[in-house]
């Protein structure tokens, strides 16, 4: 059973900040090395903003060491989210006209230009056995219905030999009558289900139920704050898990491993090391603990609760 845990992102401001880096770390390599010396996980969110340049890849490759794993979230655009057309490469944003691209407004012929550039990105960090998953985190309007159902598969299609991950933000995915479409559209297409903890305090909140689709399991811990469905990004992360409630999710990771070959956990919390102090807890919880008991469904592992 191998279970990763880390965070998402490494060099947010107020993680900096927080004082979580030893005094005199002051570069982003030498941030990203002390990360990990901490953690065998990471997820970097950088890219969903826009795409890294070639040097910034290779850094990070130079910076981490052997069996490091970095999962990668998928440019916005690349899965339907609302984007900044300035975030595009500069050379592509002069034949957009206005300041942002939806999913319908996107033209398709972009769109396949930006997972070409995406592959070509990320071909060093695979070909140096650190890519882990690319993370297709769909917006909260992709709905289980046929547009919603085109989205995704288009975006598995052009993910194509890239190992994907997939984190649906609209409860109708795992509706008890769509529930084995959703993990057959996966398994069809070798992706890993991301199981997502979050606030239940709207009608479209995303129960966090476990399932294994493919060799490898995804957990992302966001959170449960009380302005998810109406503050600024750091209003609806910020929380603090418990240690009680860490000490599940250990549980819920290791049901996970047994029906897996290996489980991701990324805590996706802010702000000042919250994210990293909840994975060096869980992290070492795991590490304390003996393995859970066996006997789950390869698909359906069941509810996180």
């Amino acid at each position: 059973m191998r279970i990763l845990t880390g965070t998402a992102g490494w060099a947010d401001a107020s993680l900096i900040r927080s004082g979580w880096y030893p005094p005199g770390t002051r570069t982003a390599a030498g941030r990203l090395r002390y990360y990990g010396s901490q953690f065998h996980l990471v997820e970097a969110d950088a890219p969903y903003y826009a795409l890294p340049s070639a040097a910034t890849v290779t850094g990070w490759i130079d910076a981490v060491a052997d069996g490091f794993t970095m999962d990668v979230k998928a440019y916005s655009l690349l899965t339907g989210h609302r984007t900044r057309v300035a975030t595009l490469p500069a050379d592509l944003r002069t034949r957009i006209r206005g300041p942002w691209l939806t999913a319908s407004s996107a033209p398709a012929e972009l769109v396949a230009e930006l997972w070409r550039r995406f592959h070509q990105t990320f071909r060093p960090l695979r070909e140096a056995g650190v890519l882990g998953l690319v993370l297709l985190q769909f917006p909260p309007n992709c709905r289980a219905d046929p547009a919603g159902l085109a989205s995704v598969r288009a975006a598995l299609r052009q993910c194509g030999s890239l190992p994907a991950a997939v984190e649906f933000r609209h409860a109708s995915w795992l509706e008890p009558e769509q529930r084995e479409q959703t993990w057959k559209l996966l398994r069809d297409h070798g992706a890993a289900y991301v199981c997502s903890d979050m606030s239940q305090s709207h009608p479209a909140a995303v129960p966090p139920l476990l399932a294994v689709t493919a060799n490898r399991a995804v957990i992302r811990l966001h959170g449960h704050s009380a302005a998810w469905s109406r503050g600024g990004k750091e209003e609806r992360y910020r929380y603090e898990y418990s240690a009680s409630e860490l000490a599940a999710w250990a549980e819920r990771s290791r049901r996970l491993g047994e029906a897996a070959e290996e489980v991701h956990v990324v805590v996706n919390t802010c702000c000042a090391g919250t994210a990293q102090r909840a994975a060096a807890v869980l992290r070492d919880q795991l590490d304390a603990s003996e393995a859970g008991s066996g006997g789950l469904p390869k698909t359906e592992v069941g509810e996180g609760g």
